[in-house]
């Protein structure tokens, strides 16, 4: 169960009211590095979580964290939008906000939602969750978190850089600790397990003599002329200490693929069926 006492996590005020910035915290809400997405992320991987109930338990608190900044995020959209114009075409030339209506304000904040945030990002494109990262496995999921939660971060500092409001910065500030606690909160989890090292590779329990080990630690490299781009990546003991890196040059170990003709049933044409595969 979920509750709420109807309070904000964090004060949220706009001292000056901003259309064209409510637009750009859309993708703090919707975006692929926003908070609907890590709250989704952070819940399904609690929901789904086996082993250890802490880690279930602190993923929960987490992804119930991340609603209460959706709603910081929706609200301060909402106080964006206020004193924006309903009638743009003919405020435009008297009405400065009106003006910014038309020179890129999210018209569904005023078509759509009277005034007010949508589950999308700046360009309105609904979230659909294909960024919403739950493995089962809690060195994957722990890694794709900080993933998360730095993309969150450099998207929050750049909403920070594009305002003076007093209020907006003061919020974002807010976010910006928040993400770099998250980000050594799931450090911390990994630590946990043994370290970083030490988890890979992600999943340890495949066995690895199941590999074709020959291609473990190899650095492909696909340029014409046989140059490798050298660094800790291609020499030098593996990170997880069971193997060696090396630069190896890609080279085709398999034959060119040869398919059977279609099925007569499969909506080709009659000359495709007919026809033998090509050696």
């Amino acid at each position: 169960m979920f509750y709420t006492d109807g309070k904000l996590q964090y004060p949220v005020r706009a001292e000056t009211p901003n259309p064209i910035f409510a637009r750009a915290l859309q993708q703090a809400i919707g975006g692929v590095e926003g908070e609907i997405r890590v709250m989704m992320q952070y819940l399904f991987q609690g929901w789904g979580s086996r082993g250890p109930t802490k880690y279930r338990d602190m993923l929960i608190n987490t992804g119930t964290e991340e609603i209460g900044h959706i709603e910081m995020l929706s609200t301060a959209v909402a106080l964006n939008l206020e004193g924006a114009p309903l009638s743009m075409q003919e405020d435009a030339a008297r009405d400065g906000v009106a003006g910014a209506v038309l020179g890129g304000m999210n018209l569904r904040h005023i078509l759509s939602t009277g005034l007010a945030a949508t589950p999308e990002n700046c360009n309105g494109v609904p979230f659909n969750a294909s960024h919403v990262y739950a493995s089962g496995n809690i060195a994957a999921d722990m890694y794709a978190n900080v993933a998360a939660e730095a993309t969150g971060r450099a998207l929050a500092t750049r909403l920070y850089g594009m305002t003076e409001d007093p209020g907006m910065r003061d919020m974002l500030s807010f976010l910006i600790a928040r993400d770099t606690m998250h980000q050594q909160q799931w450090l911390a989890v990994i630590e946990e397990l043994g370290g970083e090292t030490a988890q890979l590779p992600i999943p340890n329990s495949f066995p690895q003599s199941q590999e074709a080990s020959r291609f473990s630690y190899a650095y492909f490299g696909h340029r014409t002329d046989k140059r490798f781009p050298m660094g800790r990546w291609t020499e030098g003991s593996s990170l997880d200490g069971k193997g060696q890196f090396e630069p190896m040059i890609s080279e085709p170990l398999g034959g060119e693929p040869v398919l059977a003709p279609p099925r007569p049933d499969g909506g080709a044409q009659t000359e495709q069926v007919q026809a033998s595969p090509v050696k």
